[in-house]
C-alpha cells in the first residue's frame, strides 16, 4: 500500500493518459481527475481535502487575472476576421502570379501564404481548412501530385502555432511566467527556419521531378503592368502591413503583446472594410466564433490548474525531481527523453493537453540542468535555458498536428478535401514534412543561437 501511495502521482498521470482517449471534453477530464485524486489523496493521508479550496484562488487569482491571456480572444478575432474577409484568398492569387515561373510555384505559393498567414492567426483549424478549400482544388486541377499538395497544405497551415503572434506561445509564456514578448521574438527564427526547410524541399523536389508539379501557364494573372501593381497593392501589401503593425509594435516596444492583439483585431476590421466585405453578419459570426474558441481554451485552463495543483500537492513534482537526482543520466539524456515524450504524445493528443500537462511539471527541472555552457549567457534574457526549452517544445509540437492517428490538421484537411483525396495520400504526403520538422528541432537543439540570438539582440543593452 505504501508503494501505491508513493507512486500515486504517476498513477494520476497514467489515468489521465487513458481517459483522454474517451473523447470526453478535456476540461472536464482534467478537473474530474483532479477531484478524484484529491479525495484519494485525502484517504491516503497525502492530501487534505480542504486544500481544494485553494484551486479557485489559483484560477481567479492567477490564470484569470493574467492580462497576457487577454491577447488570446483578440488574436483569435484577428485570424477569424481575416479568414472571413477574403484577405487570404487574394493573397494566394497574388503569390501564384509572382511564382508562376518557379518549379513547384503553386506549392511554394501555398507555403509562403501559410507563412504570412501564420503571422496573423494562430488558429490551426481555420488555417488548414481555409487553405484546403482555396488551394487544393487549384493544385489538383493543375495535375499536382496529391501527396505533395496535401502535405504542403497541412505543414504550411500549422506554422501559425509557432510563428508569432501565436496563441500557443501566449499560453506557454503564462505557464512558465516568462515575458511573452521575449518568447515571440525567440520563435521567429525557428518558425522561419521550418518555412525555409519546406520551401527548399519543395523547390528541389519539383526541380528533380517536374511531373509532380506541372508549371502554371504564363498567361495567369493580370494582363498589364498597371493591373499587376494594383493586385500587389490590394492583395499582397495589406496583410504584410498588418503583420508589421502587430509584431513591429511589440518589437519596437511601442505596445505590449496584449495591446498589439488589439491593434491586430482593429487592423483586421479595417482590412475587411477595405475589401468591402465588412457587414453585420460577418462581424457577428466572427465574434461568436472567437468567443467559443476563447471559452474552450479558458475551460481547459481551469481544469489544468486543478490537475496541476493536485498533482504537485500529492508529491508529483517531488517524485520526478527525486527520480532525476537519483538517476545516473545527464542533462542531455533528460532533454532527449523529454523531447521524445512530447513527440510521442503528439501522436495521440492535441498541443493544448501536452502543453498544460508537460510544461508546468518539467520546465522547472530543465531550468536547473547544467548543459556545460552549451546554451550560453545572453544579455537581455533572464533565464535563457527556460526560453530555449520552451521554443524546443513549441517546435516539437508542430509534429502533433501532422502525426497519425490523431493529427488534427489531417482531419481538418480530409474533412473538406475532394472525394479523390484519400487518407492514404495525406499520410504519405506529411512524412517528409514531419522529417523536416524533426530536423529543424535538431538544429535548434545543436545551435541554441537560432532561438536566443534575436531576442538577445532586440532586448540586450
Amino acid at each position: 500500500m505504501e508503494t501505491i501511495i508513493y507512486f500515486l502521482p504517476l498513477i494520476m498521470f497514467a489515468v489521465l493518459a487513458v481517459v483522454l482517449f474517451s473523447g470526453y471534453p478535456v476540461a472536464f477530464i482534467l478537473g474530474g481527475i483532479a477531484l478524484f485524486f484529491a479525495v484519494l489523496g485525502d484517504w491516503a493521508g497525502v492530501f487534505r481535502l480542504d486544500q481544494i479550496q485553494l484551486v479557485p484562488l489559483r484560477i481567479y487569482g492567477g490564470t484569470m487575472a493574467s492580462l497576457v491571456l487577454v491577447a488570446i480572444p483578440m488574436f483569435t478575432f484577428m485570424g477569424t476576421m481575416l479568414e472571413k474577409s477574403g484577405v487570404a484568398t487574394d493573397l494566394l492569387e497574388a503569390l501564384q502570379v509572382l511564382l508562376r515561373r518557379v518549379p513547384g510555384g503553386l506549392a511554394l505559393s501555398v507555403t509562403l501564404m501559410g507563412t504570412i498567414m501564420a503571422a496573423t492567426t494562430g488558429i490551426i483549424g481555420a488555417s488548414v481548412v481555409m487553405m484546403t478549400l482555396m488551394a487544393l482544388p487549384v493544385m489538383l486541377k493543375a495535375n499536382y501530385s496529391i501527396p505533395l499538395a496535401t502535405g504542403t497544405i497541412a505543414a504550411s497551415g500549422t506554422l501559425g502555432i509557432l510563428i508569432p503572434p501565436s496563441i500557443m506561445l501566449v499560453i506557454m509564456s503564462d505557464l512558465l511566467s516568462v515575458p511573452v514578448g521575449t518568447v515571440f521574438i525567440a520563435a521567429i527564427v525557428p518558425g522561419l527556419l521550418l518555412a525555409g526547410l519546406y520551401t527548399v524541399y519543395i523547390f528541389l523536389l519539383c526541380r528533380w521531378k517536374p511531373e509532380l508539379a506541372p508549371p502554371m501557364p504564363d498567361d495567369i494573372g493580370p494582363a498589364t503592368k498597371a493591373e499587376f501593381w494594383r493586385m500587389i497593392f490590394r492583395s499582397f501589401l495589406p496583410p504584410i502591413f498588418l503583420i508589421v503593425a502587430v509584431l513591429g509594435s511589440i518589437f519596437a516596444g511601442l505596445a505590449t503583446p496584449t495591446e498589439a492583439s488589439g491593434v491586430g483585431a482593429a487592423g483586421s476590421i479595417l482590412l475587411a472594410w477595405f475589401n468591402k466585405r465588412l457587414d453585420w453578419e460577418t462581424l457577428k459570426d466572427v465574434c461568436i466564433r472567437s468567443a467559443l474558441t476563447g471559452a474552450m481554451l479558458f475551460g481547459i485552463f481551469v481544469g489544468a490548474t486543478a490537475f496541476s495543483f493536485v498533482f504537485k500537492a500529492i508529491g508529483g513534482e517531488h517524485l520526478i525531481v527525486e527520480f532525476i537526482e537519483n538517476s545516473s543520466v545527464g542533462p542531455w539524456s533528460i532533454l532527449f527523453v523529454l523531447m521524445a515524450m512530447v513527440f510521442a504524445l503528439g501522436f495521440f493528443f492535441d498541443w493544448i493537453e501536452i502543453t498544460l500537462i508537460v510544461l508546468p511539471i518539467f520546465a522547472p527541472i530543465v531550468a536547473l540542468l547544467d548543459f556545460g555552457g552549451h546554451v550560453g549567457d545572453w544579455s537581455g534574457i533572464s533565464n535563457p535555458i527556460v526560453i530555449w526549452f520552451l521554443i524546443l517544445v513549441a517546435v516539437n509540437l508542430q509534429t502533433s498536428f501532422l502525426t497519425p492517428p490523431f493529427g488534427f490538421a489531417l482531419f481538418y484537411l480530409k474533412g473538406v478535401a475532394p472525394p479523390e483525396v484519400k487518407i492514404q495520400h495525406i499520410y504519405k504526403g506529411i512524412i517528409p514534412f514531419v522529417a523536416l520538422q524533426v530536423f529543424g528541432l535538431f538544429l535548434c537543439v545543436v545551435f541554441p543561437a537560432l532561438v536566443l540570438w534575436l531576442p538577445s539582440f532586440a532586448l540586450g543593452d
